[in-house]
């Protein structure tokens, strides 16, 4: 019961540290300044670290002290955890961009500066010694390289986990309740997601350097797309309960008793009893003391035979053609799922202009619920209606089909662009056709000395969102901090609907009135859709475990998630993040130079990219998936055949007994209930 509940924690804490992450993904390429390309490299390291001693720890884990590997994975874990929030105390304070008078209001000061001359002397020094500063630590920009060590390092002290674990419970648990031990551990599984993403949504709303900097010198919002929420802070909060989970492993013993049900019982099952046995014999052999050469001896032979049988066990997986097709469903559908799953708090900020902390909140209270029990669904279904491995492949079919059309319609719940004058519309208020940067410059600032690399943006009085208040044509400034107002805009006044106000405040203007209608409709189809692709989760496993001869399904069921982690884990966030990044209109520069993350993408073509990659790969998926459903029929239809001919061959048979038994009277022919059915 001990092992039972700190493995349960164990699971959540892991789930938590794992969801905790996709969480942050923007927070992290804002903090570090780094495309969406690089996060998925480092999305992808834990699957890398994970992968690097699956086979040493699965192979000579059970051979060990399970509960003190599975407590040292814990501390290799939280290590990892601690790591990636590190970076946040080396690299110095965040750094945004704002305008000069908004940073300290002791002095008005013109966004549009004719030269260069009218900048205070003092000012451009302290203007100038900090970016000098900052270009002497800009080797702080590589910081993002612990964010992936760190995760890597989770990667490797994940891995005993699962295999370690599992394989204990099953080992020491009675027969009837191993099952139902191995379900409420993976519920606590799905827990810790919802926990995680919603630790996300909470940080998200602290500002980065909260305890180190003064708040209300803080002159952004949490709805600035240059805020940074306090990232770090949840990842210290995910170490401690890494920590804590496995401090109960290093005092269970190394050995239980077996339960009264499995010694020696007849009622045991076979692969009881050669467990107990085996478990016996090993605890004789260790109590004979073994020269270590001799054992090593021994192993090495082991290892030799067990190589030389894995080439033809692969070969017989690969050569049903069932297990094939759906390995590569599988792989083809996971990385649909994955990438989407990887930016889809992204996804919401950027199309419906939310914030990180409502993305993060609506992912963990709605759609992971959602998932839990879609799959939950899944094996009632399969349960109550007693299916087969034929109807197991429908259902899996039918779930990702009418998931993936669901999602179709998603194209069509989505938020034009904002207003960003030089971007997506002209200075004149028309809608651009071609983004050039050159058209960031009109004649409305042509006075003015302004940077095409600024990202400072605010919002006219016509709706407008202008870059910076220099590319506005703003003459003049009030206020300080959020509450700044500019005024004398040039480029503001420049409409005809705007000619009497030419003033403009500070942060980008809101979306249009038809996107938070747009936001609730696809939160709808969103649940619906995560729900009904779940559905398919379980007969899917069970299709997988059913095709395969029963002395494979370990190896089976390991090379799926090898194939899977590899093919699907590592790259998916890499290449749903090089799409994404081809949509950016406006990206950040760093202040020595060189390109940051982005500032503003376009929406419509965001939409298309994640969207359309998502559905792409589903649809292949899908294909495959139909080409399963087609083998099984094929094979099902040949069965019956079999079956079909077998019995007609039977009743051949049986006729001519019953005419020898009439025409021979030595043999009794009393009429004899159930004789056909013996017979």
């Amino acid at each position: 019961q001990i092992f039972l509940g700190a493995l349960s924690f164990v699971y959540f804490a892991k789930a938590l540290s794992g969801s905790y992450l996709k969480s942050t993904i923007t927070q992290i390429e804002r903090r570090f300044d780094i495309p969406s390309s690089l996060v998925g490299v480092i999305d992808g390291s834990f699957e890398i670290g994970n992968l690097l001693i699956i086979i040493l720890v699965s192979y000579f884990g059970a051979k060990l002290h399970r509960p003190r590997i599975i407590g040292a994975g814990c501390l290799i874990m939280s290590a990892g955890t601690f790591l990636i929030a590190m970076p946040q105390f080396f690299m110095g304070r965040y750094k945004y961009e704002r305008f000069p008078s908004i940073m300290n209001s002791t002095g008005s000061l013109s966004p549009c500066l004719q030269e260069k001359s009218q900048i205070p002397h003092s000012a451009l020094e302290k203007s100038q010694g900090k970016i000098n500063a900052g270009c002497e630590k800009e080797a702080g920009s590589s910081m993002w390289i612990y964010v992936l060590l760190g995760n890597l390092l989770r990667g490797i002290g994940e891995t005993p986990i699962q295999p370690l674990g599992i394989t204990y419970i099953d080992d020491y648990a009675i027969e009837e309740n191993a099952a139902l031990y191995i379900g409420c551990v993976q519920t606590l599984a799905i827990i810790g997601p919802i926990f995680g993403f919603l630790l996300g949504s909470l940080c998200a709303k602290l500002y980065v350097d909260i305890g180190f900097v003064d708040l209300d010198s803080v002159t952004i919002t949490h709805k600035d797309v240059q805020w940074v929420g306090a990232w770090w802070l949840g990842y210290l909060i995910a170490g401690m309960i890494s920590v804590l989970a496995g401090i109960p492993f290093w005092f269970l013993p190394k050995h239980l008793p077996k339960p009264e049900g499995r010694k020696d019982s007849s009622s045991s099952s076979e692969q009881s009893k050669f467990i107990t046995e085996d478990n016996k014999e090993r605890q004789k052999s260790y109590q004979q003391h073994v020269k270590i050469a001799e054992l090593a001896k021994g192993k090495c032979l082991e290892f030799v035979s067990s190589l030389l049988n894995f080439l033809p066990s692969l070969k017989n997986l690969f050569e049903n053609p069932v297990y094939f097709l759906y390995l590569c469903a599988s792989i083809i559908q996971f990385n649909s799922l994955i990438g989407m799953v990887t930016y889809k708090p992204k996804y919401i900020e950027q199309q419906y202009g939310q914030t990180s902390s409502k993305s993060n909140f609506v992912i963990g209270l709605i759609n992971i619920p959602a998932v839990a029990f879609g799959i939950f669904s899944g094996g009632l279904i399969m349960k109550k209606f007693r299916i087969n491995v034929l109807g197991a492949a429908k259902l899996s079919l039918g779930s990702s089909f009418f998931g993936y059309l669901l999602l179709l319609s998603l194209f069509a719940m989505g938020c034009e662009n904002s207003d960003v004058a030089g971007l997506t519309v002209s200075y004149h208020g028309t809608k651009q056709i071609t983004h050039y940067e050159q058209a960031l410059f009109s004649e409305c600032n042509s006075g003015c000395v302004c940077s095409k690399n600024d990202w400072d943006p605010i919002c006219g009085e016509n709706g407008i969102t202008y870059i910076s208040a220099c590319l506005a044509g703003c003459q003049a400034s009030n206020g300080s901090g959020k509450s700044t107002v500019f005024y004398n805009c040039s480029c503001v006044g420049i409409l005809e609907s705007s000619s009497r106000s030419s003033s403009a405040v500070v942060g980008p203007c809101q979306k249009g009135n038809e996107c938070p209608k747009m936001f609730l409709y696809f939160l709808v189809i969103s649940v619906i859709t995560s729900y009904t692709l779940s559905v398919g989760g379980t007969p899917g496993y069970v299709l997988l475990l059913r095709c395969i001869k029963p002395h494979l399904k370990s190896f089976a069921l390991g090379i799926y998630t090898l194939a899977v982690r590899v093919l699907a884990g590592v790259p998916a966030p890499v290449y749903f993040g090089v799409a994404i990044d081809t949509t950016c209109l406006k990206w950040g520069s760093k202040r020595c130079g060189g390109r940051g993350a982005c500032r503003l993408y376009d929406s419509r073509a965001l939409r298309y990219v994640y969207l359309g990659l998502t559905l792409v790969l589903g649809t292949v998926s899908i294909f495959f998936s139909i080409a399963v459903l087609w083998v099984l029929r094929k094979r099902s239809t040949l069965q019956e055949e079999t079956t079909s001919d077998s019995r007609r061959g039977t009743g051949l048979t049986k006729k001519r007994k019953d005419n020898f038994v009439n025409s021979d009277h030595l043999i009794q022919t009393t009429y004899w209930p159930e004789k056909e059915t013996r017979l």
